[in-house]
């Protein structure tokens, strides 16, 4: 497929969307999110059709938040609930952006946010496991109380107090998988598995809410993978994947093999909350057809596509 017609899958961290800690209003956010598709409306002027996912860690912890501030009055949220909220209002800024980014420029393209449900497995590891902080810090016995009441699993965090934690599943399956190829093959942009997905599992015939979060980039390569995509790009805070990140002996790399990527993660090399996932999701899109796993920034999207920035993975 060329340019003209290929589509990609982009995949938007949700730390990007929170550009400096000291504004994190809906506007700051909406600010962010128009500055990252002023960048993918220049993909579009140039032929591409980008399915947009992002991720929602950040604004889960302000709902959270928010829930924990209100607690007194109203029932808690649960986090399937909660992923659906994040998806919901992070696609519409998506969407509204996308849209005025694309009208300044003269094009006209359909653009759908859809909230999207991931399938997890009920005996996945993580679930034994738990090990995703989500929301605030606590005090211990503010966290024990929690795990009496509310059956959370809680663990102190670095001497920084006491959070909630959860499972991590790995993503399965797609629900609106087929929804999301139909909008991509008529031509629209789609902005899809916000956040991972929001967790749920099979039960009988009915689909069930899963307290869980899922690592967005795995869930963004199973989508890549599910709508026959070959190019996945996932965007971080770096503008390259380095080997001894934060050394002296620090190096970047423009361009792995599989098998060197491969080698790379089984020695130790990416951080296991940073950039090991975002390894293990290009190698899984590239192990199901995916020809090109790019891993760069926002700033550097562009250039990356081609060829000249980002760390380019492939067979």
């Amino acid at each position: 497929m060329s340019s003209s017609t290929r589509a990609i899958v982009i995949a938007v961290g949700g730390n990007a969307l929170i550009k400096d800690p000291k504004r994190i209003s809906v506007g700051d956010q909406a600010e962010a999110v128009r500055e990252a598709c002023e960048r993918i409306a220049s993909l579009v002027e140039e032929g591409y059709t980008p399915i947009i996912t992002h991720g929602n860690g950040p604004q889960v912890g302000f709902l959270l938040r928010r829930a924990e501030l209100a607690q007194a009055d109203l029932p808690p949220l649960p986090l399937d609930v909660l992923g659906a909220d994040t998806q919901g209002a992070t696609g519409y800024l998506f969407s509204r952006s996308l849209r005025n980014c694309l009208a300044r420029r003269g094009i006209h393209r359909e653009v759908a946010a859809v909230v999207t449900q991931t399938v997890v497995d009920p005996q996945d590891p993580a679930f034994a496991s738990p090990s995703k902080p989500v929301g605030s810090f606590m005090t211990e016995a503010e966290a024990r109380a929690h795990q009496e009441r509310d059956g959370w699993e809680v663990r102190e965090d670095a001497g920084r107090g006491w959070r909630r934690v959860v499972p991590s599943p790995s993503p399965v399956e797609i629900i609106e998988r087929d929804v999301v190829k139909t909008l991509v093959d008529s031509g629209s942009l789609v902005i899809a598995c916000g956040g991972g997905g929001i967790p749920v599992r099979r039960q009988d015939d009915e689909l069930v809410g899963v307290e869980a979060v899922i690592d967005k980039d795995l869930a963004s390569a199973l989508l890549a993978s599910c709508l026959g995509v070959k190019d996945l790009v996932i965007c971080t805070a770096v503008d390259q994947v380095c080997l001894s990140f934060n050394t002296p002996d620090q190096r970047a790399l423009d361009t792995m093999t599989v098998e060197e990527a491969a080698s790379y993660l089984a020695d130790g090399q990416f951080g296991a909350g940073s950039m090991a996932p975002k390894i293990e999701s290009a190698l899984s899109f590239l192990a199901e057809g995916g020809e090109r796993a790019i891993i760069t920034s926002l700033e550097a999207l562009q250039d990356a596509l081609e060829g000249n920035a980002g760390t380019r993975i492939t067979h």
